[in-house]
């Protein structure tokens, strides 16, 4: 999944993560949001010039995934993703959520995931992280038109 993150969002990314997987992913899964929210945030900086907001909509096969995103340095996070606690293969899909609470908390994102529709886990996770790599790739695009300035009329991105 993070293949189709890196991938999707036109960015570069090498993760070598190490966890106690033979208990189970939910740490690994948890501490990888981690690492990535708080590489993301750091890479922004200041955020000076790039368009903040980002949200795309996905198909992927049967499923349709939805994610609207905000740069705000104001953490929030609401997911909507109606499944049962599926697995692929030993991989439980609930930890997608697990995933992106964490990544929202530590890049200080306000990030709204939503599936309107899907059957298959495998498709559902698959739809979610690509819908999010192209939405975030929208709100990190630098935008000409702001020039130096912060995407923002106070003048600041508070957290």
């Amino acid at each position: 999944m993070l293949t189709l993150f890196s991938r999707h969002g036109l960015f570069d990314l090498k993760v070598k993560a190490e966890g106690d997987i033979e208990v189970d992913y939910h740490h690994t899964v948890e501490d990888t949001g981690i690492v990535l929210g708080q590489v993301l945030k750091a890479a922004l900086g200041e955020k000076r010039g790039i368009r903040r907001y980002g949200f795309f909509l996905l198909p992927m096969d049967e499923s349709l995934a939805r994610v609207a995103l905000d740069l705000s340095n104001r953490a929030a996070f609401v997911y909507h993703v109606d499944y049962k606690d599926a697995m692929v293969r030993d991989f439980s899909i609930g930890l997608v959520k697990e995933f992106f609470q964490a990544v929202a908390n530590e890049s200080a994102s306000n990030l709204h995931i939503n599936l309107e529709y899907g059957e298959e886990p495998h498709h559902i996770a698959e739809a979610i992280f690509k819908c999010y790599a192209r939405a975030l790739d929208t709100a990190t695009t630098i935008d000409s038109r702001l020039g130096d300035a912060l995407p923002s009329t106070k003048g600041t991105l508070s957290s």
